[in-house]
């Protein structure tokens, strides 16, 4: 499939680069993170937390809401899955990372979408994006044979564990599997059992 880069025309409906904010910090601590050869996902990573960026983040991009930075790294090309959030995600690639988007828009009624409408996106080391609320993401894929290292930050508890699983009234209800989040996977994408799976067609591999 075509991959486009976070600055041509394609990336605005999906999201924005964030530009004037020092990163090295945060990169530098990032590098202390593991690849593992699977993926892994931790929300809220205190030696994170505690870079000069942190707070300007907070203020910033969030609006001084209560953030959480954490990361998403490993080893991956598949799509499995999308997800989306009732906010923005900003995300900092510390290498190049692909990442697979959806429109929340192009959704059907019965919340399952082709996979045909998803685009690729290369982030390019040490890019900062915000990628909006109606965006569709999952896990990013990787750029080269070392994997990717993707800084994840979020508003604070998003990701956690829902308190009790709401009652099924829109519909949209079966979708959420944790704290502000909402998953629709593919059939092939080796998600727990009782995950939405709506994703049709291909599960894309990059």
């Amino acid at each position: 499939m075509r991959i486009y880069q976070v600055k041509d025309p394609e990336f605005k409906e999906y999201g924005r680069v964030i530009p004037g904010y020092g990163l090295e910090e945060l990169i530098g601590e990032m590098k202390k993170t593991p690849v593992p050869e699977d993926v892994v996902y931790v929300a809220s990573v205190p030696e994170l937390e505690k870079v000069s960026a942190a707070e300007e983040l907070a203020e910033g991009v969030f609006g001084g809401m209560p953030i959480q930075i954490g990361y998403c790294n490993g080893h991956n090309q598949k799509l499995n899955a999308l997800e989306y959030h009732r906010d923005s995600e900003v995300n900092v690639a510390v290498g190049d990372l692909i990442l697979l988007l959806g429109r929340l828009q192009d959704v059907e009624a019965d919340y399952t979408l082709d996979t045909s409408a998803v685009k690729a996106f290369l982030v390019p080391s040490g890019t900062m994006i915000e990628v909006y609320a109606t965006t569709l993401h999952y896990a990013p894929c990787q750029a080269g044979e070392d994997g990717f290292r993707c800084v994840v930050v979020l508003p604070r508890g998003t990701n956690g564990p829902l308190v009790k699983k709401p009652a099924v009234r829109s519909g949209e209800e079966k979708l959420q599997t944790a704290c502000n989040k909402w998953l629709i996977g593919h059939p092939e994408g080796g998600l727990p059992e009782g995950s939405f799976l709506g994703l049709k067609g291909e599960n894309i591999s990059v």
